[in-house]
């Protein structure tokens, strides 16, 4: 058997000692990636996940989150959930605990309240004071953008850089294979918009037969085209962790120019990243080291069109 090993986006680093944990006492990819997911969710320094998230155009955080059972196939994913701590956690309650698979807005906020979820006021005075300084920009306050009938024309001056978003891929002991995505989506977005992280098979799909894989950037262009799915289907094709990478950026610059990645995870234990912006980077543990270990990820530019 392969080495137990969990793979992230850069900013999922520190918690990946927390499910390496999990990992080396025998536990499964499941729990690892639920538990490095919930310590980013908790960091309020992290401002495009969880607690301290941006918030929508409105100034309110909506999260959304997703969880893959690589080896069972099921899913469970919540989206434009507000007032909670840990949206990878309720999607996980979804996935386990009722019939359905996704849930957005106020039902999932109900069940997340059903379910006792955590509470939180994810907006923080840091991620507010930012807010108020993009409606500055655009010469709006917290109390115009209220009264406003139209969103739209604020929202397509956003800096299309401004999301984030963080994912797990874990292999553990049994060979099994779990992802996992939680994210606040674009920043200043229109209310209600919802991204590739809860949208299995666009950022976020695993499959303990072949490998798996998630998304980070420009969410709408995995969306379009399914680039989770859509990877693992090429490493069960036998395409490498790194090829299978850049041809997933490939597809997206294909698309139109907007920041995109993907890190990638076979069911060896073999890991790969791409992106289509310079400076981004990839984090990885297994169960023999001591501290994370992070990468640049792959450059896959967009050519001239």
């Amino acid at each position: 058997m392969p080495v137990p090993i969990i793979v992230a986006s850069g900013n999922g680093a520190p918690g990946l000692p927390v499910g390496i944990r999990i990992l080396a006492r025998g536990g499964s990819a499941l729990d690892a990636v639920e538990a490095c997911a919930k310590v980013i969710e908790a960091d309020p320094t992290d401002t495009s996940v969880g607690r301290g998230g941006r918030p929508n155009v409105l100034g309110e955080v909506e999260l959304d989150a997703s969880i893959v059972d690589g080896t069972t196939h099921r899913t469970g994913a919540v989206a434009a959930l507000q007032g909670y701590l840990h949206p990878i956690s309720v999607a996980r309650a979804v996935m386990e605990r009722g019939p359905h698979v996704m849930l957005v807005g106020e039902g999932a906020a109900r069940f997340a309240k059903e379910i006792g979820a955590s509470k939180a006021q994810n907006l923080t005075a840091a991620t507010r004071k930012l807010w108020v300084e993009r409606l500055r920009a655009a010469g709006e306050t917290p109390a115009s953008i209220r009264r406003r009938s139209k969103l739209l024309p604020i929202v397509l001056n956003t800096v299309r850089e401004h999301f984030g978003t963080v994912n797990f891929l874990a292999l553990d002991r049994k060979g099994h294979l779990a992802s996992a995505v939680t994210t606040s989506g674009w920043a200043y977005k229109y209310p209600g918009r919802v991204g590739d992280s809860p949208i299995v098979g666009a950022g976020n799909y695993c499959d303990t037969r072949y490998g798996a894989a998630a998304c980070t950037g420009y969410g709408e262009l995995a969306i379009r085209n399914l680039s989770a799915k859509t990877a693992v289907d090429r490493l069960a094709a036998g395409m490498r962790a790194d090829e299978v990478a850049h041809s997933t950026i490939a597809d997206a610059n294909a698309l139109e120019d907007a920041a995109f990645n993907v890190v990638v995870l076979t069911t060896k234990g073999e890991h790969a990243s791409a992106t289509n912006r310079e400076g981004r980077q990839y984090a990885w543990m297994t169960t023999e080291m001591k501290e994370a270990a992070t990468a640049p990820r792959a450059l896959v530019p967009r050519g001239p069109r």
